[in-house]
């Protein structure tokens, strides 16, 4: 499988990995749009959102979860950050392996981006 997130996963990638468990990993952005940039990407390779399974349900929420727990140690949790999913070539997703975005540590846009 040539997926840059799996490779990151099995440690063929280097990256700067802040937390992970037995289904996610999460790891610094290599081109941050924030001060903090956090992806937090399944284990279990799935490409786009719109591709988890009924099986998968409990994972997106264990996403959000550990993306909670991260901003807290970040120092972001008090100010407020963002979560992001995208989903397809057209919603933004550069990398087909589902992964959400925390940003935070500055002022963000209030639109959408």
């Amino acid at each position: 499988m040539d997926c840059v997130f799996c490779k990151i996963i099995t440690g063929e990638i280097p990256s700067k990995i802040v937390y992970q468990d037995e289904q996610v990993i999460a790891f610094q952005d290599i081109n941050p749009q924030a001060p903090t940039h956090l992806l937090i990407a399944p284990k279990k390779h799935i490409p786009t959102m719109a591709e988890l399974s009924e099986d998968d349900s409990s994972l997106s929420g264990h996403m959000i979860d550990v993306a909670n727990q991260l901003a807290k140690m970040e120092g972001i949790a008090e100010q407020g950050y963002r979560l992001v999913i995208n989903c397809g070539r057209g919603g933004g997703q550069m990398v087909n392996h589902l992964h959400l975005h925390l940003l935070g540590g500055r002022q963000l846009s209030s639109g959408l981006s």
